[in-house]
């Protein structure tokens, strides 16, 4: 099994891992399961991976530990973890009775919970968290959530995701008020993370830009790079070494993300989002929308 392997979805990383992957719904980019129910043959290391989403693992009873890069936690009874997208990792467990894990990605938060998520919720471009320790009367509001967002998630309603993502924004005002009230995390960490955090969240402003008509002009690197006085080249680099994704990657998924939602919740024409998107002519757009997705947006806006 090859070390350091990229994590696009759960799914697919319990496939990597050889663990079962029946039980391991998805519903446009979100999951809820009990870890007791994975098949985890006792105590388990994993081998390094990269997660493409992000994921709350929420402890009622159960011990084991994460590793982020070179950070190392112990993960035990009535904690709650969170990890995002880009860090090397590996997790191990002794015991599982009775551990919940969510995962979810950018487009369904965008979708589903809100536009402004990386300003309402700054710790979600964390890099590194601890796992957290809940004191009685947090747990229970906890506990609570997500049992009604596996409930709704096994359901058969047709705005389950609706439903989802307001228990979803929930849950993450309560972890914000309880933990991180005034946490800021574009001051953690070293140089190079504090470019990373930089960089992402001028992408998340400036494609809001874009989809409000704010502006209409579309940043390339050097535009990214000019904004923290750098080389472009470095700045790529860092990118690079740091998320395990080219810089050009993040700015192709962030369009992809912003397309699929214009398509989906606006009434914009197909040519007036080209433009939105600094696409010059509307058939570009739909070309570059079909290689990346395999579908044309006139065919996914019919679909969705």
């Amino acid at each position: 099994m090859e070390s350091n392997h990229q994590a696009k979805s759960l799914n697919e990383l319990y496939g990597y891992l050889g663990l079962p992957t029946k039980g391991i719904q998805t519903s446009e980019g979100f999951t809820i399961h009990n870890l007791k129910d994975t098949g985890f043959n006792l105590p388990y290391e994993s081998p390094s991976f990269r997660p493409d989403y992000f994921s709350f693992l929420f402890v009622k009873d159960g011990t084991g530990k994460y590793t982020i890069d070179d950070h190392s936690f112990e993960v035990e009874q009535g904690t709650i973890y969170f990890t995002n997208p880009s860090n090397f990792r590996t997790f191990s467990w002794k015991a599982i009775n009775d551990v919940y894990l969510i995962t979810f990605d950018e487009a369904f938060l965008k979708k589903y919970v809100g536009r402004t998520i990386f300003e309402d919720f700054p710790f979600l471009l964390t890099e590194t968290i601890s796992p957290q320790k809940m004191n009685q009367g947090f747990y229970k509001q906890v506990d609570k959530l997500f049992a009604e967002i596996k409930e709704e998630f096994l359901s058969d309603s047709d705005d389950k995701c609706k439903i989802i993502g307001h228990l979803l924004g929930v849950l993450l005002f309560r972890i914000k008020a309880y933990f991180w009230k005034d946490y800021n995390p574009i001051y953690e960490g070293n140089r190079s993370s504090h470019i990373v955090k930089v960089f992402k969240r001028m992408l998340e402003t400036h494609y809001r830009d874009l989809n409000t008509g704010k502006t209409e002009t579309v940043f390339k690197v050097q535009d990214y790079a000019n904004a923290q006085n750098l080389n472009p080249n470095y700045l790529s680099n860092v990118i690079k070494s740091k998320t395990g994704k080219p810089i050009t990657t993040w700015i192709t998924e962030k369009t992809i993300t912003e397309a699929r939602l214009l398509l989906e919740k606006s009434a914009l024409s197909i040519k007036e989002i080209s433009y939105r998107l600094g696409f010059s002519e509307t058939a570009h757009f739909s070309n570059y929308f079909k290689k990346h997705t395999a579908q044309s947006p006139a065919e996914y806006r019919k679909q969705h």
